[in-house]
């Protein structure tokens, strides 16, 4: 399912350059879990002999990190908002092998300024 808002319409900061503010809804977050496969893990662990950057570990976050931002996309237009600022990622275990991504922000309205 794909969001209604523009990812250029998402700041880390406080603004969204060339626009103004003109109404908070508050916070809005994506939240996903997930784990390691045996293969995922068997798979990195051959590829930390090799040394350098571990791509199955990659994927599997970069993939977590996409599901979450664009969750909180969903969630920020189906309260009326376009456009979302201050927005963060965050990352905790749930258990051994199992990791929540959250992706969270201010979803606002904006109008060109």
């Amino acid at each position: 399912m794909t969001a209604s808002i523009p990812h250029h319409q998402v700041s880390t900061g406080n603004d969204i350059p060339g626009c103004r503010i003109v109404r908070s809804f508050g916070i809005v977050r994506g939240i996903t879990v997930r784990s390691r496969s045996v293969v995922g893990n068997l798979g990195a662990a051959l590829q930390t002999i090799v040394g350098g950057n571990i791509s199955i570990y990659t994927d599997l976050c970069e993939k977590a990190r996409e599901e979450a931002f664009e969750l909180m996309l969903q969630h920020a237009a189906t309260m009326g908002a376009n456009a979302v600022v201050a927005m963060r990622y965050d990352a905790n275990d749930v258990a051994q092998g199992v990791t929540e991504v959250l992706a969270y922000g201010t979803a606002v309205q904006v109008q060109p300024a």
